[in-house]
């Protein structure tokens, strides 16, 4: 009987007829999340910044002043600068135009031998041709040599040979192009990526100016993006709703090794620290090793200096660590290297060359121990913070040793108002943060007690943003929340391993090597439980190791009332998982149930509306009896089931942060001391708020 040759391969014939060879730009197309991440919204997004990236390497030479993105009509979008040009002549090697080289062939830029580049944002020649590969179609005009040059590119592929069309004055770029709606799931470029990316490149290329164009509104918004004051006034918008130790940021550049490194700090009143780094004028979003060199030159040098002035006399067993001089700080460092590497595409961490981090290390701590010697009255006021910290950090010691001696794995250790669930693996598991014995007693007779957990919360729990962590361990529902979750505290976490962790206890197998001087006693074993191998996250580092394998629920679902004072209670718990729980945020965990406003009985039914639009649509088809709930605890077991906690039914925001420096801005606007920051706040979004009727957080 005859076999086809499908009938081969179904019969695991493997033969050198099966190898697929996809030429040209046809590899990105067929596997864009190898390029760009993904096809959806952050997917669009790398699309645009690769393009402006291009455009401001032309900047970061010195080459170009003005870079201009315009969003059109028909999700089209357009960036200019006006650099040198890409060359338009032919290619020696190829004979092609090396215009027309740079946008279809991969690996292929001016970014390689050093020579016209010294440093670059750019993916070096793969990111211009990955977004002609992924768009509709392309067109680049380019100013060079007196005249208009322009090629048409559709799906990647050159429509006719690269022309002049006209005559030019000066040299430039620009790219205009359509992503390809058969690729990405969504056409909506986030602006407010674009606009955070752009006002990030005016701090760190002050000499030239970013604008914005935005085309599909009416009428059409035109904003500019030029700081002259660099990262300093970087670091000022940073603490702009902060009370600063210090009236002028701290700022040094040198160079060193063929490195240069820039860096501006301030201290605040706060108790937080935020560190943004930035490698080639990319923001590495995990730090690497010039977040790791500047932590250490910062720690040797304010050590050196209180050693000098011999400010521990009177607290002779006090050691000030790295913790405890990054309390309340704001610093920008940005590190110019050639040939950086970086973790992955996503360039999240600096990786090398190896060098960088002893660059970053010797230059801060050269650097701020000459400003200290040259500004001793600053010096004294950054030394005294540091001190408070450690005299802070060991109350807080003392206070969570009593939270680590209660194993959050054992059962018999769980707080007593905890009703667990039965369900052993935390993949499957929830834990609802309820506003409440009353409604917490309602949520513990209604839900699924398989894999839900109610924790009832008695309650105002303090505001972490105004209280150090000594204080903060001291709150019972604190502890509460701590020992439940199983994680402990991660206050400054180092991203190190943490991303790797993440994603491998995600897939179910977790087996990783213990920290060099912070893991287990020689000899033992990790612990092993729901087939994770455990082992505390690398860097955090606090009074509370962190761990997020031991999370006991993959799903933190915060239920509050729909009143002021649930929105209150709502944020001071976000803000306590922000600032000491942070990863769980990042990685997904922590989502807020939104419970209906009304419920609309119409004979024996009841309709529940969850905002007031929803509800004037319901009305609107016939009438009804209105009822309003001013609390969870208002709602029996059963309606509170039916309506927030079935999973087939209830509605769930999941709490994202994107952006880490505006996240931590908003926590500081509306929880830290100063008052007028949040009544602009107040007063800016009031109106927003009253327009979105279907957001209730």
């Amino acid at each position: 009987m005859a076999t086809d040759d499908k009938s081969k391969k179904g019969q695991g014939n493997y033969s050198a007829e099966d190898i697929t060879w996809l030429e040209g730009l046809e590899a990105v197309r067929h596997r864009p999340g190898m390029y760009i991440g993904d096809v959806g919204k952050t997917g669009l997004f790398v699309l645009c910044r690769e393009v402006l990236d291009n455009a401001t390497d032309e900047a970061l030479g010195g080459f170009a002043t003005e870079v201009r993105v315009k969003l059109l009509p028909d999700n089209v979008v357009s960036i200019e600068d006006n650099g040198r040009g890409i060359p338009v002549g032919k290619h020696s090697k190829t004979g092609r135009s090396a215009l027309e080289l740079v946008m279809t062939e991969l690996h292929a830029g001016g970014k390689f031998d050093g020579g016209n580049y010294k440093v670059a944002a750019g993916l070096h020649g793969v990111g211009v041709s990955v977004v002609n590969a992924l768009s509709n179609w392309v067109e680049v005009e380019v100013k060079r040599e007196g005249k208009l040059w322009m090629q048409r590119y559709e799906r990647g592929i050159p429509i006719g040979e690269v022309a002049a069309i006209g005559k030019a004055d000066g040299t430039g770029t620009k790219v205009t192009y359509r992503a390809d709606e058969s690729i990405f799931t969504t056409d909506e470029l986030d602006l407010d990526l674009v606009i955070k990316r752009m006002r990030e490149l005016s701090y760190l290329i002050p000499v030239a100016k970013y604008v914005m164009e935005n085309h599909r509104v009416e009428p059409p918004t035109i904003e500019e993006y030029s700081n002259k004051g660099g990262l300093a006034a970087f670091v000022e918008h940073l603490n702009k709703n902060k009370t600063a130790l210090h009236r002028s940021p701290i700022q040094f550049k040198r160079e060193k090794e063929g490195v240069e490194v820039e860096v501006a700090l301030q201290y605040n009143e706060s108790y937080h620290e935020t560190i943004i780094a930035f490698g080639n004028t990319i923001h590495n979003i995990h730090g690497g090793l010039h977040e790791s060199g500047f932590k250490t030159g910062l720690t040797r040098a304010i050590n050196a200096y209180a050693k000098k002035k011999d400010a521990l006399k009177k607290e002779k067993d006090l050691q000030i660590t790295g913790e405890d001089v990054r309390e309340g700080l704001a610093v920008v460092i940005s590190v110019k290297v050639p040939n950086a590497m970086f973790s992955s595409q996503a360039k999240e961490r600096l990786t090398g060359p190896p060098a960088v981090e002893g660059v970053v290390n010797s230059v801060v701590g050269e650097a701020l121990g000459e400003f200290l010697d040259e500004n001793p009255n600053t010096a004294q006021r950054i030394i005294q913070k540091a001190i408070t910290a450690a005299q802070a950090r060991k109350a807080a010691a003392a206070a969570s040793a009593l939270i680590k001696r209660k194993s959050a794995l054992d059962s018999d250790s769980l707080p007593g108002k905890l009703a667990d669930c039965s369900e052993k693996d935390p993949r499957e598991c929830e834990i609802y943060l309820v506003e409440g014995d009353s409604a917490g007693g309602s949520a513990k007779q209604g839900r699924d007690r398989r894999f839900q957990a109610i924790l009832p919360l008695r309650g105002k729990i303090i505001n972490v943003e105004k209280n150090r962590l000594d204080k903060i361990l001291g709150n019972e529902e604190i502890r509460a929340m701590i020992t439940a979750f199983g994680t402990g505290i991660a206050d400054r976490v180092n991203y190190d391993d943490i991303a790797a962790e993440i994603e491998e206890m995600e897939q179910g197998s977790l087996a990783l090597n213990g920290d060099d001087g912070d893991s287990a006693d020689e000899g033992s074993t990790p612990s092993e439980e729901n087939g994770f191998t455990k082992r505390r996250a690398r860097g955090g580092k606090v009074s509370s190791d962190f761990d997020i394998t031991r999370l006991r629920y993959h799903r933190i679902i915060i239920m509050c009332d729909a009143d002021v004072d649930g929105s209150h209670i709502r944020t001071l718990l976000l803000t306590f998982l922000f600032r000491y729980m942070k990863p769980l945020v990042e990685s997904g965990h922590v989502y807020i149930a939104k419970p209906p406003l009304y419920s609309i009985r119409k004979g024996k039914q009841t309709i529940y509306a969850f905002s007031d639009r929803e509800r004037d649509q319901i009305l609107k088809q016939s009438r009804g009896e209105v009822g309003r709930f001013k609390g969870l605890g208002e709602m029996d077991a059963k309606e509170l089931w039916s309506t927030t906690m079935e999973p087939e039914k209830r509605l769930l925001m999941q709490v994202t942060s994107e952006d880490a420096a505006a996240a931590d801005q908003i926590f500081s606007i509306l929880m830290g001391d100063a008052v007028e920051p949040r009544k602009e706040f107040i007063e800016k979004n009031a109106k927003l708020l009253d327009a979105v009727t279907d957001l209730d957080i």
